[in-house]
């Protein structure tokens, strides 16, 4: 069986006591140096890299850890793993207990909350010294999977919400056909109608006039439809240079018989002019148009919605408040899966559709609701120079 090779450091370090003073400082020099190019490569690791004994006080830790875990090293080091990430210690149980050469190496991914919110990776990877009796350790390595955990969560969701959407625009199309079957035939039925009686026919009028009311609730169900079909179907947006102000104007002036009906008063805090964003008009409309349906339709004759914008260097917000009865917690988790509505008649899509036209336009949707309070929902869009300097 071949011998372990020793490097010439080695074999210095084997004779240490028959060094003598000048050797001994050179040692001591070079020592020095290895452990700072050792910790310079360390430190250019994107990955926190942690050494932790049995007991999870940390006896080394690079840059890349300080940051993801917002300690300071004087904070850090010698600190215990498991206070900095509570619920960690009896997750690794299994390896911590381990005994025997084949030291387990365990994978775990966890969220920590300081300095901010992130999903970290973790390996912890066991070793052990030299000679008997020596101290088992723990290689703690830690990448930061926030953005690929957020991406492959949107995509699930896009990937979802696209599926479930197609499957409502096909039903909404087969819907179409027999409309049209319906029209036609009311259309011969009419026909008939009018050869078969005299126009002045009492029954023959009041038949006529149903025929009449039935062709025009066919319409009406095929304008419905067709909307429908023209709000779900997913389509890129046709950006151009969009004012805020402009579009929530036509919307609110639209919208303004059905708030007088139900005496919703509008308290608006626009200016008239804010960050260009780039946009598609007609998909903003149904944006503004859905949330400002679903503030109504949450408030009683007589209640207040409220809009204000604010402004930062990189967005424009837009908050829709109500004074409405509010939200539960458990369905305000759930607002944005398809087909989940807390109204008798409503469909379930609308939020799901305001956040992907959201999505599609670089934005955010964020609700915030307090039962017997109301409602705030906040738009938020990029400004048009902030989108081009992410493009560049």
């Amino acid at each position: 069986m071949a011998g372990k090779k020793h490097s010439s450091l080695d074999r210095v370090l084997g004779r240490l006591d028959t060094l003598d003073t000048a050797n001994l400082t050179f040692l001591v020099q070079r020592l020095a140096r290895e452990r700072s190019l050792f910790e310079d490569i360390f430190n250019t690791l994107q990955e926190g890299v942690l050494v932790i004994n049995a007991d999870g006080v940390i006896e080394y830790a690079n840059q890349a850890a300080h940051r993801l875990i917002g300690l300071g090293e004087n904070d850090l080091s010698g600190a215990t793993l498991w206070r900095l990430v509570p619920g960690l210690r009896p997750s690794l149980e299994t390896a911590l207990d381990s005994a025997g050469p084949a030291l387990p190496v365990v994978a775990r991914e966890i969220e920590l909350n300081y300095p901010e919110s992130r999903v970290v990776r973790l390996y912890m990877v066991p070793f052990q010294g030299e000679g008997r009796g020596a101290a088992r350790r723990f290689a703690v390595i830690l990448s930061d999977i926030t953005r690929d955990k957020q991406s492959t969560e949107e995509r699930i969701e896009n990937e979802r919400t696209s599926s479930i959407l197609l499957l409502a625009a096909g039903v909404a199309h087969e819907l179409g056909n027999p409309l049209n079957s319906l029209t036609i035939h009311l259309q011969l039925i009419e026909r008939r109608l009018k050869k078969l009686k005299p126009a002045k026919d009492r029954d023959s009028a009041a038949l006529s006039e149903s025929i009449k009311i039935c062709r025009d609730e066919v319409q009406r169900l095929d304008g419905i439809i067709s909307n429908f079909l023209d709000a779900i179907r997913p389509r890129p947006p046709d950006l151009a240079d969009t004012n805020l102000s402009d579009v929530l104007g036509e919307v609110l002036q639209f919208q303004q018989g059905e708030l007088e009906d139900r005496r919703i008063s509008v308290e608006a805090e626009i200016p008239e002019v804010l960050p260009v964003v780039m946009a598609d008009r007609n998909q903003l409309k149904q944006v503004f148009f859905n949330i400002i349906k679903n503030a109504v339709e949450a408030m009683q004759p007589g209640g207040t919605m409220r809009i204000k914008t604010r402004v930062d260097d990189d967005h424009v917000y837009l908050m829709f408040g109500d004074t409405g009865a509010g939200i539960k917690q458990e369905d305000l988790v759930r607002l944005f899966q398809p087909y989940h509505t807390t109204k008798p008649d409503g469909t379930g899509l609308g939020l799901m559709i305001v956040q992907r036209i959201m999505r599609d336009h670089g934005g955010q949707v964020g609700i915030e609701s307090k039962e017997g309070v109301g409602t705030v929902v906040t738009l938020q869009f990029p400004q048009k120079n902030r989108r081009v300097r992410m493009l560049k």
